[in-house]
């Protein structure tokens, strides 16, 4: 008995094509060729009707329908009939349940393109209502911390502790690298103008207050902006994937509380720690070139930095921490919470999570730079 399928062409006098099946008809095994049968429809004078011989046929599967699929349809191009009740009676009700509806050729809609007017507006709809959304998700958030003032709020301090640990201990290797990179950038890149007046020593001053003032909170929040926003939008998607918020909203628990606010309280208290600690990495990349390009010693270069940088300065930095602590982790919980129920829109989220943060970490340091500004300090 054939293990593998095979296939045996009969002719009859009355113009009949019959195919005799034998062996196994499956994918897994060796199909024969549909050549053969193609060339007889095609050759003069061409069988009328094709019928099936299945009486030797050991087993089938999804091979077996394939092959007569693709039969089917070249007989309809070349006129010739099909007759399919010789095949077994699973294929036959297979084959007759794929047949009864078939594919609508306008089924899909028509793409059109919108006016120009139409696209502005419907994007400006779109705008106003994800700032409303926006706005709602920050009055929650906000009801949430005055409920942790009171008493009231019901979340896991483990939950915080462990998030603390990861958005800050675990995030020290790529902080320390970046703000060297760029204290150590900033001096090379003053180090030559300053060069043509003689100024070497104020490469001191300059990596100084740009690191303190505003480089180092705005490097270290577009690093934890990809590094953690994304994440918590990641993780509150996929439990909106798999139902645990609504779990939480049956049993009476506020995603608001148990889920968001712990990440915003653990990464606000976490900015300006390492806010500070990209200071001081961001100082020692200035200090590499001063003493090892600009010939500047050790202490002088401390002693310049010292005098040049002022209390305002550093609590600039750090207030600026806070703020962007509070916009990282509110964009990634919102875009989160916003997550649709598919794993596509947790890509989606945190891809927009990261857009919205650093966007808000922009727009903040002008709002900060202007109100500086207009304090004088």
């Amino acid at each position: 008995m054939a293990t593998s399928g095979e296939l045996v062409i009969q002719q009859s006098s009355d113009d009949i094509l019959t195919l005799v099946l034998s062996g196994s008809w499956k994918l897994s095994e060796i199909m024969p060729s549909t050549e053969d049968v193609y060339r007889r429809l095609e050759s003069s004078p061409a069988p009328r009707q094709v019928i099936f011989d299945s009486r030797q046929l050991t087993d089938w599967n999804s091979g077996l329908l394939t092959f007569v699929k693709r039969l089917r349809a070249f007989c309809e191009t070349k006129k010739v009939a099909i007759d399919s009740s010789g095949l077994p009676q699973g294929a036959q009700q297979l084959l007759t349940l794929a047949a009864a509806v078939p594919e609508k050729k306008d089924a899909r809609k028509a793409e059109s393109k919108l006016p120009f007017l139409a696209v502005v507006g419907n994007e400006t709809v779109e705008f106003f209502h994800s700032t409303g959304k926006m706005l709602e998700f920050i009055g929650d958030a906000t009801l949430a911390l005055l409920r942790l003032f009171r008493g009231q709020a019901r979340f896991r301090r483990t939950d915080m502790f462990m998030t603390m640990e990861s958005c800050g201990g675990q995030a020290l290797p790529i902080v320390s690298l970046i703000s060297f990179l760029v204290g150590l950038i900033l001096a090379f890149v003053g180090a030559i103008q300053l060069k043509l007046f003689g100024a070497e020593i104020y490469v001191a001053d300059l990596v100084g207050i740009a690191m303190v003032r505003l480089m180092a909170a705005i490097m270290t929040g577009i690093v934890m902006a990809g590094r953690t926003g994304g994440a918590f939008a990641a993780q509150l998607g996929t439990m909106q994937v798999n139902q645990e918020v609504d779990a939480l909203r049956t049993m009476g628990i506020s995603p608001m509380e148990f889920l968001v606010l712990p990440r915003i309280l653990a990464l606000a208290l976490m900015m300006p720690l390492l806010c500070l600690y990209a200071n001081v990495m961001g100082i020692l990349g200035g200090m590499v070139v001063g003493v090892s390009m600009l010939d500047i010693g050790f202490i002088q270069y401390y002693n310049q930095t010292v005098a040049a940088v002022r209390l305002w300065d550093l609590g600039i930095g750090i207030f600026s921490g806070i703020i962007f602590g509070v916009i990282i982790s509110l964009s990634g919980c919102m875009r989160g919470m916003e997550c649709g129920r598919s794993a596509s829109a947790v890509g989606e989220a945190a891809t927009s999570a990261v857009v919205t943060a650093i966007v808000g970490i922009i727009v903040s340091t002008a709002v900060i730079t202007i109100i500086c500004d207009m304090l004088g300090i």
